[in-house]
């Protein structure tokens, strides 16, 4: 496991989007993030990553945080929300600009595509080829701002997933940070979140592990100290595809009885992470099972193959 918090208190987060109801997925994240906080006696906070306003269903913030706290889930301090906090995102977008790290590009995606020197990265994903990093095109209005990268290896310790490599060059190359006139990219905004509020320690999905790279790049730019990062294995179907949002959400709006479920949901997230928790506390009060997750739970038992979430027959 990565030590890089020395002795300093963790401090962890759990950063939903509003855009639908808290699931079992989410529920893994939630639940893992508040344990490796808690272990160790640090803080877990909670942040809503609401700057995708077309996305936000109303309501659905305030449902994931009942459900959080009817679930023994406790924040400590403040739940802060993106769409509050805008301001800082353009002042980390100007010293990139200021630097020269930043610029402004001109070039749509489909430009990008018809372009043959922009192959796909090795992750599928497709690559900035570079054309506007001397300056947009005569006539070619900005589109978006990019930052730009460097043609090396970006290496980090996962404490789960282990030695994790990338060179964005490769991968992606210059990507965006604003589209124009449009929300700041989600990159630029969690790194600013996390250095500003003190975070230390991200545990979140895997499927959030190929952005670890591209973040890693910004704090460097900016100057920030990259937090710890633990990405836990994804909830699959139960056929092993992808898991909807729309698949079994855990949530107080849809009807669920968390009040007489909560501890089984618990116990199941716990068992889908390796830990060895006893099958009686099945039956145990949610307070005693959260309590043998603080003693005892251990980031080097959880798997990292994704995994449908253990059967539960959840009450609506």
């Amino acid at each position: 496991m990565s030590q890089s918090t020395g002795h300093r208190p963790v401090v962890g987060r759990f950063a939903p989007s509003p855009t639908g109801r808290l699931h079992l997925g989410s529920l893994v994240a939630a639940v893992g993030s508040w344990l490796m906080a808690k272990r160790s006696g640090g803080s877990w906070l909670v942040r809503i990553e609401d700057l995708d306003t077309p996305r936000v269903v109303p309501g659905m913030a305030e449902d994931i945080l009942r459900t959080l706290e009817t679930l023994g889930l406790v924040w400590d301090g403040e739940v802060l929300r993106q769409s509050n906090r805008t301001h800082l995102y353009r002042e980390a977008l100007d010293r990139l600009t200021a630097s020269g790290r930043a610029y402004q590009c001109g070039c749509s995606r489909s430009e990008i595509a018809q372009i043959s020197s922009a192959p796909h990265g090795t992750s599928g994903e497709l690559r900035y080829p570079g054309t506007c990093r001397d300056g947009l095109p005569p006539g070619k209005p900005p589109r978006a701002v990019r930052v730009r990268v460097d043609n090396e290896l970006i290496r980090f310790n996962d404490c789960i997933m282990g030695e994790m490599s990338e060179n964005l060059a490769e991968t992606c190359g210059d990507f965006v940070l604003r589209r124009a006139d449009g929300p700041f990219a989600y990159h630029l905004a969690v790194v600013v979140d996390d250095v500003l509020q003190g975070v230390n320690q991200v545990v979140r999905g895997a499927d959030l592990l190929a952005s670890t790279p591209r973040q890693i790049h910004l704090q460097r730019l900016l100057g920030y100290q990259p937090p710890d990062y633990c990405h836990v294995p994804l909830v699959t179907a139960p056929d092993g595809g992808k898991l909807s949002k729309r698949d079994a959400p855990v949530s107080l709006a849809e009807g669920v009885d968390i009040h007489s479920c909560g501890a089984v949901l618990i116990h199941s997230a716990l068992t889908f992470l390796g830990q060895p928790i006893p099958p009686l506390l099945r039956r145990a009060p949610l307070r005693e099972v959260l309590e043998w997750g603080v003693a005892h739970f251990d980031p080097l038992l959880v798997p990292r193959i994704s995994a449908p979430f253990p059967e539960v027959a959840l009450p609506y």
